[in-house]
């Protein structure tokens, strides 16, 4: 229930606060929702949209982090090039 909670709360903040980051978090909860369904359905339209997802998620966050620096700019470099990696490899594999 604790969990739950703090996700809640984390949700509220950041739709008030912080607007491009929440569009960012929801696209991400909706490219791994994608992944998910992609798991039991291996149709590629679900594949290719939650690749979509992701990687415009990912180039949102680089853009946003290079004009406006933030204290965990460094994380979130790395954790989009990753991301976008793994998902050129997915899509070419």
């Amino acid at each position: 229930m604790r969990i739950w909670h703090f996700w809640l709360n984390a949700l509220i903040w950041s739709s008030q606060y912080n607007p491009p980051a929440f569009i960012e978090l929801i696209m991400l909860f909706l490219a791994m929702g994608l992944l998910i369904i992609w798991a039991f359905v291996p149709h590629w339209s679900y594949l290719v949209l939650s690749l979509s997802y992701g990687i415009g998620a990912s180039l949102s966050i680089s853009v946003r982090e290079t004009l406006a620096r933030s204290p965990q700019a460094h994380i979130a470099q790395v954790t989009t090039a990753l991301l976008i990696l793994t998902s050129i490899y997915i899509l070419f594999t």
